[in-house]
């Protein structure tokens, strides 16, 4: 699968993706996304201290010396508003970096789904869903959320769809899980390892659909709304690798 110059979403629903448009929605300014944390560090040292808070986890845990975890409920107003968020995650930051070659890239879960359907509607250009997964391997929420991006497109009668068999997979699952997807989120290996250190509360809320209608897009290698991404007002910062 080439990511380069294509339109890429990017789907951690456990719990990047929730996370980043929670914040985004609370007034954060931006996300930078890196894949290591000493990146992380490194860019927010070069950045303007008293705007820039680390924000990220490992193996679901908060990175020590980071200001904010990976769970959605941290990244209030109060805390996050007018601020740049330099984000490490185990899974999902990983999935943006690694997308960063794309035509256009977004940020999906649950919480925002409908209203990224819409924009990449409006593109009318085929794309990519990029599952984050965990540590490599299958996710079921992040497919299950795939194949809800899926269905509302067959549903709509103004394309012809083609369609690659991951997305019929995903497509499938999505029919099988979707109607109760928080019982499939507390079901799911993930979903189970977040409750068990603590973050039960977190899957509620990556359950729920449609409640933060943002469209989180990376641009420059930072993720904006896409109303802020539009204006090219963008930090400038290195690629992480």
């Amino acid at each position: 699968m080439s990511l380069h110059d294509n339109t890429i979403v990017v789907v951690d629903v456990l719990r990047a993706s929730t996370t980043i448009a929670t914040g985004l929605c609370n007034g954060a300014r931006e996300f930078i996304p890196t894949t290591t944390v000493e990146s992380a560090v490194k860019i927010s040292g070069n950045l303007f201290g008293g705007v820039v808070l680390l924000g990220g986890e490992r193996n679901g845990r908060m990175i020590e010396g980071f200001h904010l975890g990976n769970s959605p409920v941290e990244y209030s107003g109060e805390k996050v508003k007018g601020k740049t968020i330099v984000f490490s995650s185990t899974n999902g930051s990983m999935a943006m970096v690694k997308a960063r070659y794309a035509r256009e890239m977004f940020v999906c879960g649950f919480v925002n789904i409908s209203v990224v359907y819409d924009c990449i509607k409006e593109l009318g250009a085929d794309f990519t869903v990029l599952c984050a997964g965990k540590n490599g391997m299958f996710s079921i929420e992040d497919s299950v959320c795939a194949g809800m991006l899926v269905h509302k497109l067959v549903s709509d009668s103004s394309f012809d769809v083609e369609l690659s068999d991951g997305a019929l997979a995903a497509l499938t699952l999505y029919k099988s899980f979707g109607k109760n997807i928080q019982k499939m989120i507390k079901g799911s290996e993930h979903g189970k390892y977040l409750a068990e250190i603590g973050f039960g509360e977190d899957l509620k809320v990556c359950a729920s659909v449609d409640t933060v209608p943002v469209v989180p897009q990376l641009v420059g290698n930072v993720v904006k709304l896409k109303r802020d991404a539009e204006s090219n007002e963008v930090a400038k910062v290195p690629v992480s690798s």
